[in-house]
C-alpha cells in the first residue's frame, strides 16, 4: 500500500473515532509499527492530527479537512461571516459566479441578495440557500449525492463549456509548496474544472487554513487572483505568501463581532 493510500485511511479513521492506535494501523496496512511513525509524524506536521503516547488523535480544527458534514463546520464562524462579506464586494449584478463546496461559500451564500445573478454550485446547502431567492438563477452539475455534494458523474464535463466570470473557491490548505490541497480526488476534480473555466479565481478561507497540507493538490498558488482572509492571519504570513505573488484581501473581525468590509 502506497503511503498516500495510508494516510488517506488514517485520516479516515480518524473522522469514524477520533483516535487511531499504532499497533492497530500497523496490523490494518500491513506495514512496520516504525512505518506508521512515520506516517503519523508526516500528517501531524500538516496539522492533520496530534500524536499521543502509542497513536494519534484528531487535531482540533483538523475535520475542516475531510468531505463536509451533514452539519457545516461552525468554527471560525464569525470569521467567515466577515470574509463573506468582503467577498461580496466583489460580486456584480449579472454576473455568473460558481460558488465551490464549503462552510465559507455557504456563509457568501447566506448573505448574497435577490439579484440578478447565475450562479453554479454543487452544494446541495447552497442550493437549498438560494432556492427561494427568484432573481438568482441556480446552475447545478450532475452526479450522485455524497453527503451535501453532487459529485462524480461524467456531466460535469459540460462544465468545459461555461464561462463563469468569478469562481469563489473553499480549500482544506494554503501551503507555499504544496499549493492548494484536498483530501478527495473527486473533490479536487471538480475545483480543477471550475479554476480552468473561470475568468477570475477568488480563494475564501478563514487564517487558520495558511501553511496546512492536505493529501491532493489540485492547483497551484499561481492559479488564484486573490485569497480572501480574515485578519487573524499573522503579518508574517502575510507577508510570506504576497511575496509569491498572491493578492490578499483582510476582512477584519472587530472585537463586538459585528462584521465590516475589510481592506486590501
Amino acid at each position: 500500500m502506497l503511503a498516500a493510500e495510508r494516510h488517506r485511511r488514517i485520516i479516515e479513521k480518524l473522522g469514524e473515532s477520533g483516535a487511531v492506535k499504532v499497533s492497530e494501523l500497523s496490523e490494518l496496512f500491513s506495514v512496520t509499527e516504525k512505518t506508521v511513525r512515520e506516517d503519523l509524524e508526516k500528517l501531524e506536521e500538516k496539522g492533520l492530527l496530534k500524536r499521543t503516547h502509542g497513536g494519534a488523535v484528531l487535531e482540533q480544527g483538523g475535520e475542516d479537512s475531510f468531505l463536509p458534514l451533514q452539519i457545516p463546520n461552525a468554527k471560525h464562524q464569525a470569521e467567515k461571516a466577515a470574509i463573506a462579506t468582503l467577498a461580496l464586494s466583489c460580486i456584480e449584478p449579472n454576473d455568473i459566479i460558481a460558488l465551490d463546496a464549503g462552510s465559507s461559500t455557504l456563509e457568501l451564500a447566506r448573505q448574497l441578495p435577490n439579484m440578478p445573478l447565475t450562479v453554479l454550485t454543487n452544494d446541495l446547502l447552497i442550493i437549498r440557500e438560494l432556492t427561494m431567492k427568484d432573481a438568482i438563477r441556480l446552475v447545478v452539475p450532475g452526479g450522485y449525492r455524497h453527503n451535501n455534494l453532487l459529485i462524480g458523474g461524467e456531466s460535469q464535463e459540460w462544465i468545459n463549456r461555461l464561462n463563469v466570470h468569478k469562481l469563489f473557491l473553499s480549500t482544506t490548505g494554503i501551503h507555499p509548496e504544496y499549493g492548494l490541497t484536498i483530501f478527495t480526488e473527486e473533490l479536487a476534480k471538480l475545483k480543477r474544472l471550475y479554476i480552468d473555466n473561470a475568468r477570475r479565481t477568488y480563494v475564501i478561507a478563514d487564517h487558520s487554513k495558511f501553511d496546512r497540507g492536505a493529501l491532493i493538490t489540485y492547483a497551484a498558488l499561481n492559479d488564484v487572483h486573490c485569497i480572501i482572509t480574515d485578519g487573524g492571519i499573522s503579518p508574517e504570513v502575510e507577508e510570506r505568501y504576497e511575496a509569491l505573488g498572491l493578492t490578499i484581501m483582510k476582512a477584519e473581525v472587530p472585537a463586538s463581532g459585528k462584521r465590516t468590509r475589510g481592506k486590501v
